[in-house]
């Protein structure tokens, strides 16, 4: 315990350590589910918030709504009695942390939306009391906790700040997400986890509750360094993938592989890490969190050209997806419009269920707009769902010979790795494969297979 720590702050680390202290986490998603489970198994009780009665419906009947994480992981919660689920938000003064993992998308002019941390930070502050410890997981701006959250709650808990002070009788503090679903090789366990607090208590306090569940905890200086380096972490992976996407287009009117050509460079052991090319930026994080930082960094009289030029390279992808599509099928003698078209892969990204900014959801409309007949296969994603910017309303046709051999085009957007992809290589006219994944059936396919 550090000298920063007074009585208040002082007896909350005591109970954290002990495992007496109550989480609250707001937001059971992709991110707050798994950090729940991740803190329940590590022994501190925990009180799980959401607005979606689905969700609480769904861990009562030990039904996971998250396929990637399995039942188990919902049952280990539902049957222990350290662990409850409720729509009532009431009860936040119950919680002797609270972990905020709300959603913060982007407006319809590309602008950060924290609409979200700030209706939470409201229900917070209707409840405050001294000894809690708020904690922002949501990707966010620069000093989103200290400048926006943070004032937030003390407005909402009205009279009873005059009596509260950050730092001395509530803390706060920032821990980035770093979910990434479906991968095998971590969980939220075994990600280290950045800690970053308005002060040192607040650090402190913050680092001893991941710690219960998290192997590995990095505590920063502030909360603005922990808030900045998850944007930091996204912006690289946005502007590499952008960087190959770009190669892509160049090589391909080169008649070069792009696959090979990653792959070739791949196997020097410094100096360079792979990314490969896609249809498009999906996923929570990738396309939408440069952006916060290109809005923040206006704000001090500054552009940010280098992550601009990177989100115009990757939003542009499904048009040229589309076009390659369209001289694709022009080589058959057809044209895009009354052309059937079978898009595969309806998910973000390889062997999950998670839909969230698709770029599939872009094809389809593009191809749609061209006058195509589109239809999706995903055995993930039954069905479509309304989202930020889409709401196909369509559900998955099957797959098998005769389904794949009635469309003039596959439009292979996410490689699954369980599918048949033989089953396309046999049957398909022809195949625009945007993820390399017939490269086994490239000499039984020959002209009948292009790569976008």
């Amino acid at each position: 315990m550090s000298a920063s720590m007074n009585d208040v702050a002082s007896s909350l680390l005591s109970r954290i350590e002990r495992c007496e202290a109550k989480v609250g986490v707001i937001g059971l998603g992709y991110v707050g589910l798994p950090l729940a489970h991740a803190l329940h198994h590590g022994g501190l009780p925990i009180l799980g918030f959401d607005i979606d009665q689905n969700k609480i419906d769904a861990i009562r009947e030990g039904r996971n709504y998250l396929q990637h994480l399995g039942d188990e992981l919902i049952t280990s919660l539902r049957d222990s009695k350290r662990f409850e689920a409720t729509t009532d938000f009431g009860r936040l003064g119950e919680a002797d942390i609270i972990i905020v993992c709300v959603p913060t998308p982007l407006g319809k002019h590309w602008e950060p939306d924290i609409s979200y941390i700030l209706q939470t930070a409201e229900a917070i502050g209707k409840t405050l009391r001294a000894g809690q410890l708020i904690i922002l997981e949501s990707t966010t701006y620069p000093r989103t906790t200290r400048d926006d959250m943070m004032p937030a709650i003390m407005t909402a808990a009205g009279e009873k700040a005059k009596a509260l002070q950050i730092g001395r009788d509530v803390f706060g503090a920032f821990s980035p997400e770093r979910e990434d679903p479906g991968r095998k090789s971590h969980s939220t366990s075994t990600i280290p986890k950045l800690v970053g607090g308005l002060d040192d208590a607040s650090t402190e306090l913050a680092s001893a509750v991941y710690r219960k569940g998290v192997t590995t905890v990095v505590p920063v200086a502030t909360a603005e360094i922990a808030e900045s380096a998850k944007l930091l972490e996204n912006i690289f992976r946005a502007v590499n993938i952008a960087l190959v996407n770009e190669m892509k287009v160049v090589l391909d009117a080169m008649g070069i592989d792009v696959w090979q050509v990653v792959r070739a460079a791949g196997t020097k052991p410094f100096g360079f890490m792979p990314f490969f090319p896609g249809p498009g930026l999906g996923g929570h994080c990738i396309p939408i969190d440069p952006f916060y930082l290109t809005w923040k960094a206006r704000e001090y009289g500054h552009s940010t050209r280098f992550i601009e030029l990177a989100g115009e390279i990757n939003t542009s992808m499904p048009h040229y997806v589309v076009d390659r599509t369209a001289e694709a099928l022009n080589g058959q003698a057809k044209p895009m419009k009354g052309s059937r078209i079978l898009v595969v892969g309806l998910a973000y990204k390889a062997d999950i269920d998670d839909v969230r900014e698709s770029p599939s959801f872009e094809l389809i409309e593009l191809c749609k707009h061209r006058g195509a007949v589109v239809d999706y296969f995903d055995p993930l994603v039954p069905a479509t769902w309304a989202g930020r910017k889409h709401d196909l309303k369509m559900t998955s046709v099957g797959y098998d010979a005769a389904t794949v051999a009635s469309y003039d085009c596959i439009l292979i957007s996410t490689a699954h790795s369980k599918m048949d992809y033989s089953v396309i290589a046999k049957n398909a006219k022809l195949c625009v494969d945007t993820r390399d994944a017939m490269r086994a059936y490239e000499a039984q396919m020959g002209a009948r297979l292009v790569r976008a």
